[in-house]
């Protein structure tokens, strides 16, 4: 329900949303015209990216150009839709996740095409790896160099894994008790 200014509060999913053009579409949980989310509104709530079927909770707008997001409350990312494909998480269960720290990180590369990427944990220049399903699983798209975010890493096989990542504000914030 539209107020007078044409405004109102959304809860919806992320029908898609491409990086290289700087939008994407919203789709309202109680339906409804498709709504235009642009990168400038995911970039005022700390990210560069979301990942398609994340759920968001958005103030959106009626314009003459159809609706748009004027600011986004909160995303939650999309549930997987069977177990991890990485054989290095197989054995992980959510308790031993939570138990890790969430450290403050910076991208090195990300390469959305190879579906994977590093990042180096401040104060530290060990290279972490960056797998695309766990950006997935974190309701992330992609990530560029130089962006802040912070991570719970481990030892895989084959050196230090991420096993979430977070965009850096998401970080600051307090974690729910599960």
């Amino acid at each position: 329900m539209f107020d007078k200014k044409g405004v109102t509060r959304v809860r919806g999913v992320v029908k898609w949303f491409d990086v290289g053009r700087g939008f994407g579409f919203v789709v309202g949980d109680d339906g409804g015209p498709d709504i235009l989310l642009h990168i400038n509104v995911l970039r005022n709530f700390g990210q560069s990216s979301i990942a398609d079927g994340a759920k968001v909770d958005i103030t959106a707008q009626r314009t003459d150009r159809g609706v748009q997001a004027l600011e986004i409350h909160a995303i939650d990312a999309p549930r997987p839709a069977g177990p991890a494909t990485l054989a290095d998480f197989q054995e992980i269960d959510e308790s031993q996740l939570r138990a890790l720290p969430l450290e403050p990180a910076r991208v090195k590369w990300f390469d959305k095409g190879k579906g994977f990427g590093f990042a180096n944990v401040f104060g530290s220049s060990d290279d972490v790896f960056l797998h695309i399903e766990v950006l997935r699983a974190s309701g992330l798209a992609d990530l560029s160099p130089g962006e802040a975010i912070a991570i719970r890493q481990m030892d895989g096989r084959r050196g230090k894994m991420a096993m979430e990542v977070r965009q850096w504000e998401a970080a600051l914030e307090p974690e729910p008790e599960v």
